[in-house]
């Protein structure tokens, strides 16, 4: 029988987008999850399409939003963090043994919100007379998954509550001025994402105490530590307090970020 853990290789491997979206709605949440079974990958992991051109973060120009084509091109690279979203939620649940179901099912819950997250954006984009694909976007948040792949807690702190986190600060602003140059519907589709996000980085931070205590750990100084060995981007803000609260993080942690 096919089992949760197993399931996951499916949305992660597939190198079309709208195929690896379309998989990642339809994981079964109600399959075994064998959390303690070896699961071996039958190809590249993520799959990726052949577009969009993969550039390093300078090299991403940014566009006026007052023009269609700059609106779509902030829109696409939301699209694109969307996509790789998907195979960072596929892949701690392949990737990473023995923790207990509910880590399991929480992550692959994610996946199927994170699939939605890029079939609304997708959809937006095309109704503009774009497609995914269509401008170059960055790989980094991949990139740390790649930093991390031997390292759960690492993992946990670095990407969910570091990379994704930045999501939650940076989608009220960019809401704005989408909407104040007329993409009402760009809006609304944040409002989903925001919504939801906030529970993903919670579930990150969940499972990242869960670890600390386990391991008898400070969570303030061992993200610190992990942030450091792992090379982590140094957060700036605003940072969106209201909405890093509701997903788990400490005042102590909020005040460490802020200092």
């Amino acid at each position: 029988m096919t089992t949760l853990r197993q399931a996951v290789l499916e949305p992660l491997c597939l190198t079309q987008a709208d195929d690896k979206a379309e998989a990642g709605l339809s994981l079964d949440l109600n399959l075994p999850v064998s959390a303690d079974q070896l699961v071996e990958a039958q190809g590249a992991v993520p799959g990726r399409p052949t577009k969009p051109i993969l550039v390093p973060p300078t090299e991403v120009k940014q566009r006026s939003v007052h023009t269609l084509e700059g609106r779509a091109t902030l829109i696409h690279a939301i699209c694109h963090i969307e996509l790789n979203a998907i195979d960072l939620a596929c892949d701690i649940v392949w990737r990473f043994p023995c923790m207990p179901d509910l880590f399991y099912v929480q992550w692959a819950q994610i996946a199927k919100e994170e699939a939605l997250h890029f079939s609304l954006l997708r959809d937006h984009l095309r109704q503009m007379g774009y497609e995914y694909g269509d401008f170059p976007a960055h790989n980094g948040l991949w990139e740390m998954a790649e930093k991390t792949k031997d390292d759960l807690l690492a993992r946990l702190a670095l990407v969910p509550r570091t990379l994704e986190a930045r999501g939650l600060d940076a989608s009220p602003p960019i809401k704005k001025k989408l909407v104040q140059a007329g993409d009402v519907r760009a809006g609304e589709i944040l409002d989903v994402i925001l919504r939801d996000e906030i529970g993903h980085v919670a579930v990150g931070n969940r499972w990242f105490g869960y670890l600390c205590e386990q391991r008898d750990l400070d969570p303030v100084q061992t993200y610190a530590e992990l942030a450091e060995k792992y090379d982590a981007p140094r957060l700036r803000g605003p940072f969106n307090l209201d909405a890093r609260r509701q997903a788990g993080f400490s005042e102590v942690e909020l005040k460490a970020l802020q200092g």
